[in-house]
């Protein structure tokens, strides 16, 4: 039998781990650490000669000091530094909770973000928290949000159900972007609105007019379940990984435990971002920030 005092060892110390785990998670892992994950996919419909590389910005949520300009710096330099072919922006730059020192204005974090650099170009989708901060938008249930005029100002297109045809060395692809599919707050003091996602799967992919292979980037990765097979790769963030993730087990997320993160196959190839900043709390435990890296076709360790 354990003795009285052993158990308050014990519990001394599960105390003192529980309180170091605490400040890892809140001063460490959400703002001090920065990591690439690396994909290398080759979907069926996906030419296995044909390389391409993406990397995958999502969930910002820029303020001070969690993630500020000094830091998006470095994001930025550690996404060039990474030579993809394109660079993709998933949505939600604005800040997702209030615990913040400042709240960093859409035109400061988004002249940062157009630093970015890539052959193909810097493409971008918003998010729900782009959506939600702007009360205006809310309020009338109609609108162009701040995040966007800003990223557009900035020289960045920001897809809303909408496909542009690319091509690299000759071989085309199209990246489509969905609207969001939470842009509207059914909230008490704003008027009711008629819908709550701007999203059209479907008017999305008739922008689609031939068949070169698509990549489409919506911000919530629950649309998943809806999309064809027409569609090779679809990426997403807005999840956090769960913002905690032990052993591959994510307690809470937004879009259910298989759209959580990482990897997942169904009728495409669904690749759902870490993030990089922060929602409702500033903590992170077993999901360190990440920018994404999805190497499509070529040579090496590819997943099909």
């Amino acid at each position: 039998m354990i003795s009285r005092r052993h158990f308050f060892r014990f519990i001394a110390g599960l105390g003192a781990f529980g309180a170091s785990t605490t400040a890892y998670g809140f001063g460490i892992e959400p703002t001090l650490r920065l990591r690439v994950a690396r994909y290398h996919l080759l979907p069926p419909k996906w030419p296995a000669d044909f390389q391409l590389k993406i990397a995958v910005i999502a969930d910002l949520h820029a303020c001070d000091p969690w993630m500020s300009l000094e830091h998006i710096e470095a994001i930025v330099e550690r996404t060039n530094a990474l030579d993809a072919d394109l660079i993709v922006m998933l949505g939600d730059y604005v800040a997702g909770h209030r615990h913040v020192r400042r709240f960093i204005p859409a035109g400061e974090w988004a002249s940062v973000l157009a630093g970015l650099r890539a052959p193909l170009g810097v493409h971008a989708i918003l998010g729900n928290h782009d959506w939600w901060d702007d009360k205006a938008v809310q309020r009338e249930g109609e609108g162009t949000t701040a995040a966007r005029r800003a990223l557009e100002a900035a020289g960045i297109p920001v897809y809303e159900n909408d496909a542009q045809r690319l091509s690299k060395a000759g071989r085309p692809f199209w990246l489509a972007g969905l609207g969001d599919q939470l842009a509207y707050l059914p909230a008490r003091r704003f008027r009711p609105v008629r819908r709550i996602g701007v999203d059209d799967l479907a008017a999305t992919l008739k922008k689609v007019t031939d068949d070169a292979p698509v990549i489409l980037l919506a911000h919530e990765p629950d649309v998943a379940v809806r999309v064809p097979s027409r569609v090779v790769l679809q990426l997403s963030g807005h999840t956090h990984g769960g913002q905690v993730r032990l052993f591959g087990w994510s307690p809470v997320s937004p879009s259910g435990q298989r759209l959580s993160y990482g990897h997942i196959r169904m009728n495409c190839d669904v690749i759902v971002s870490g993030g990089l900043g922060c929602s409702i709390m500033p903590f992170r435990l077993g999901v360190p920030p990440e920018i994404g890296l999805v190497t499509l076709g070529g040579p090496g360790p590819a997943v099909s």
